[in-house]
């Protein structure tokens, strides 16, 4: 279906009439002069381009452009693309927003963003304000990129840096595929996931780059079948299936496979985490494998008893049933001794976890990693270091981001 997308889509090159190449300076103006906004340019285009009755792409040539905000709707009656060749820069004053979106694409069907450009999220500003957890200031910040409803799509060849929240986040999304994507911000940037992925089916990333101050790729309730391959995650903190079912009415997972990923200087590694007392629910089929992991604080972890910030109740279990879930061959170092942990609930404890072929080492030292497991009992297989679930569980754990 994407080929088919791309090749419906260049064919339409050069035509007259409906559909075709959309200019955004040539036909309605644009500047890229870093000072006059691009929102209606940018609209009028995708306007034309969306009542195409055939094929059309929508190129916004290279240069530094302003664009306070837009929201690029569907249905749209034809394929679409839009190509940024040039530089897309946000508001610096996170003030300047009223809703938590920069850029949004909403209920489009066989859609590419392509062309190498980069949106800058202008976010050094944002990332100075302090303890967000104890607010609703960072929720309330613009995303860089959102992605709402969208079916058949093709993100590639696109950079994006310094959001004042997420970078890119999808919503009720099916068959979408990121692919050579480029996300960049600091380390210490608060609650700048890279990539999540919420109530979506058929999502794939691959081949990308993430470094950002928060998950690189966070996977939320109702995600099914989703890819995650040839991502290079650091700084930030891992690969996470996070926080599922926590709130009333939230969607199982069902279906993730993470594999020849490489992770570095992260806090965590390949992850699952849910919270105590969370709503009772599944998550299930999920496969880490070929991972290489460099100096990570918690290489491979299940955490059901995830509570950042204090805010749960003494003696609270989880509610989420994890099954079918395996690591395999993953190698690299950790920064901390505990390199694997696999946490349970032991209101529902893990079912048909395996370890496979584990061989991490302590980061600049011959002191040895070891293993905790709680309510749980793994199939082990091939080299196991640490010796799987052979070391106690200390009575107050290391904390994670």
């Amino acid at each position: 279906m994407l080929i088919l997308l791309i090749l419906s889509i260049s064919s339409a090159e050069g035509q007259g009439g409906g559909g075709g190449v959309i200019d955004v300076v040539a036909k309605f103006g644009a500047k890229a002069d870093e000072k006059t906004d691009l929102s209606k340019p940018l609209l009028d285009a995708w306007k034309e381009a969306c009542a195409s009755t055939s094929p059309a792409k929508i190129v916004i040539p290279k240069g530094i452009y302003f664009l306070s905000t837009a929201t690029l709707d569907g249905p749209c009656k034809a394929p679409i693309e839009l190509q940024v060749q040039g530089t897309l820069k946000a508001p610096a004053d996170p003030g300047a927003f009223k809703e938590p979106k920069w850029i949004a694409f909403n209920r489009i069907e066989n859609f590419k963003l392509s062309g190498g450009g980069v949106f800058d999220g202008q976010g050094t500003v944002a990332y100075k304000r302090e303890d967000c957890e104890k607010h609703d200031y960072c929720d309330s910040l613009p995303i860089n990129l959102r992605f709402d409803f969208l079916t058949n799509a093709m993100i590639q060849g696109i950079t994006t840096k310094d959001s004042k929240q997420f970078h890119v986040n999808f919503l009720g999304c099916k068959n979408i595929t990121f692919e050579h994507f480029i996300i960049s911000a600091p380390g210490d940037s608060p609650n700048i996931d890279g990539i999540h992925i919420g109530r979506s089916d058929g999502v794939n990333v691959l081949n990308t780059e993430i470094k950002t101050g928060d998950d690189c790729v966070s996977i939320g309730d109702g995600s099914k079948n989703l890819v995650i391959n040839g991502v290079t995650c650091g700084p930030g903190h891992g690969i996470s299936i996070g926080n599922p079912v926590l709130f009333k009415n939230e969607e199982l997972v069902d279906g993730v496979t993470v594999k020849n990923c490489t992770l570095t200087n992260t806090s965590n590694g390949v992850r699952i985490k849910s919270w105590p007392g969370a709503e009772l629910g599944t998550c299930s089929n999920i496969h880490f494998e070929d991972i290489t992991m460099t100096n990570v604080s918690s290489p491979i972890i299940i955490d059901q008893k995830y509570c950042p910030w204090n805010k749960c109740k003494i003696n609270e279990e989880s509610k989420v049933k994890l099954s079918n879930i395996s690591f395999k061959n993953i190698h690299g170092t950790s920064a901390l001794p505990e390199a694997v942990k696999i946490i349970c609930s032991a209101t529902l404890p893990c079912e048909n976890v395996e370890l496979a072929d584990i061989e991490i080492t302590l980061s600049g030292t011959n002191g040895p990693t070891v293993s905790q497991c709680s309510n749980v009992k793994p199939k082990v297989s091939g080299k196991q270091n640490p010796v799987a679930c052979s070391a106690p569980i200390a009575a107050k754990p290391t904390p994670v981001a």
